[in-house]
């Protein structure tokens, strides 16, 4: 392996990664540009280095520790490609996040012992913006829309006609104390947010650590996720809109200590005609004298569904919702009555079998937002189980195994 000292004119050729500082390497299985009409097959970082500005070519980037600077974005037809044991600490004097553009990919794949990190130079909820996938399937938005604008300060339209489409892979990837606030100053980015991602996408065994807002969010889209891990995240844990339709979900945990709100916010952005996404496996856990974001707030229950909001999850776990701040807490909270009529009451609202600790308030019985005419009631299955996952580092925090509740 060897490296070469390029000259300027030489080296803009190279590279089409615009304001970020790589080291370029020429070996036997990636090839670089040196002039002529050769084609240029990737560049790397390879250890060390700043990642900022847009990237507009293929990208890998080896284990090691870099610097995310500002709002990186993976332009289309580029692919950002991540080796294992590679950390990014994003800056926070600067507005920093990573994004994955319509047409663009990642393939971020760790392993349990070397996880892919993004983490923030101060170590504080609300440092950065996380990480953003967009991806090219449907969504139904408000009044049936088919696409949308972004709420992450992008302003990126999302929503297509590909509901396969591939934005790429990401497994034992952990992003911690996301949820930068943007645009007025009052709504912030999610840890993992992702707009319109297709069922061609991989999510498996990922982490979103304290952000200030949602752990994971999904806006439309047809991409399905396996073994997450939201802990200490301000908003809710799993959150969906857009008539998000993924069939294929299961083991997602969450684990809400000091600030949270619900642990499952579930709405269709009031379109009834929507596809209920399935999620088997579900662990929610609420630490004693957690509190919603603001004081007083309802937001204290396990699941909610509105605006249409649908959902078929199967081995239902849940452990701490008490009432607070005078707010009743339920494990399944329906909140508008379009969302009984439609949904409910069609069998696209099931939570079952569902086991509630004795841990919980206001057991064995939905909780509704307005007066229901046949209030649900559920009986505990005692063959639910907690979810179980694979430890290591990936789940792994300063020494703290974010899985030891679920042991």
């Amino acid at each position: 392996m060897k490296k070469n000292i390029l000259t300027l004119v030489s080296l803009a050729l190279v590279l089409s990664v615009t304001s970020c500082t790589v080291d370029i390497r020429e070996d036997n299985d990636m090839p670089t540009n040196t002039g002529g009409n050769q084609q240029t097959t990737g560049n790397v970082m390879d250890g060390t280095g700043t990642l900022s500005g847009e990237i507009s070519k293929d990208l890998l980037i080896k284990k090691g520790n870099y610097t995310l600077k500002g709002i990186v974005k993976i332009g289309s037809g580029a692919t950002l490609t991540i080796e294992p044991g590679a950390i990014f600490t994003a800056t926070t004097s600067d507005v920093s996040g990573l994004v994955i553009l319509k047409g663009a990919k990642i393939n971020a794949i760790g392993t349990a012992d070397s996880p892919i990190v993004f983490t923030s130079d101060n170590k504080t909820p609300g440092d950065w913006g996380g990480v953003t996938l967009y991806g090219d399937a449907p969504i139904k938005a408000l009044n049936g829309a088919t696409t949308a604008l972004s709420e992450d300060g992008n302003n990126q339209y999302y929503g297509g006609a590909d509901a396969n489409s591939n934005s790429g892979t990401m497994k034992f990837v952990r992003v911690e104390y996301g949820g930068r606030k943007i645009g007025d100053g009052t709504s912030e980015t999610n840890s993992m947010t992702f707009y319109a991602v297709g069922a061609g996408t991989i999510l498996e065994n990922l982490v979103a650590y304290k952000g200030t807002d949602d752990g994971y969010e999904f806006f439309g889209g047809t991409v399905s996720a396996k073994n997450l891990i939201s802990y200490g995240n301000y908003d809710d844990a799993f959150d969906w809109q857009d008539s998000w339709s993924g069939q294929n979900n299961s083991n997602w945990f969450a684990y809400q200590t000091g600030i949270g709100n619900f642990g499952m916010e579930i709405e269709a952005s009031s379109n009834a005609d929507n596809i209920a996404p399935k999620v088997s496996n579900i662990t929610l856990m609420r630490a004693a004298g957690t509190l919603p974001e603001v004081s007083g707030s309802a937001e204290v229950s396990a699941i909610q569904f509105k605006k249409q909001g649908t959902g078929i999850f199967s081995n239902v776990y849940i452990d701490g919702y008490k009432n607070t701040g005078g707010k009743n807490a339920f494990a399944v909270l329906i909140q508008d009555l379009a969302t009984e009529t439609s949904q409910l009451a069609t069998g696209k609202i099931k939570v079952e079998p569902l086991f509630t600790t004795a841990n919980n308030d206001n057991q064995l019985k939905f909780g509704y937002g307005f007066t229901s005419t046949n209030p649900l009631t559920y009986t505990n299955a005692a063959t639910v189980t907690k979810v179980s996952m694979v430890g290591g580092a990936w789940a792994t925090v300063n020494g703290q195994n974010l899985l030891a509740p679920l042991q």
